[in-house]
């Protein structure tokens, strides 16, 4: 069933959303790693003055990360729910999942090494 457009709907789910994120960094250990690492990253960022094409590629990096994390953590909710008690796929499903998320978080580390690496390099040459 279909529901008209409303401003105050669309409201309503930015707060679900607000109320996600605010959940998975109260409940997840690695998302505050996770928000270390991107409030990091945009430090460093803005220290070495990136130009825009290499801010593109950052903030694609750190949003996939968070991404997969908050799928990761809404899986684990939801097989919580499902199974209680341990069960083997499930362990299968949450191992998956924080596999997912070790991708992302190594495809971003691998996507700052390749931005950072050449401003690390001109940054200690220019100390000598």
């Amino acid at each position: 069933m279909s529901q008209r457009f409303s401003l105050t709907g669309r409201i309503q789910s930015f707060r679900h959303g607000f109320r996600g994120v605010a959940l998975m960094l109260k409940s997840q250990h690695n998302a505050w790693v996770h928000a270390t690492a991107s409030v990091l990253v945009l430090l460093v960022g803005a220290l070495f003055r990136l130009p825009s094409r290499d801010w593109c590629w950052l903030v694609i990096a750190i949003m996939t990360v968070w991404t997969a994390e908050a799928l990761n953590t809404a899986l684990e909710f939801l097989a919580d729910v499902a199974s209680p008690e341990s069960h083997p796929l499930i362990k299968k499903a949450k191992d998956v999942a924080a596999g997912a998320v070790l991708i992302s978080a190594m495809g971003s580390a691998a996507i700052a090494l390749l931005i950072f690496t050449p401003h690390v390099f001109q940054f200690l040459r220019s100390l000598q």
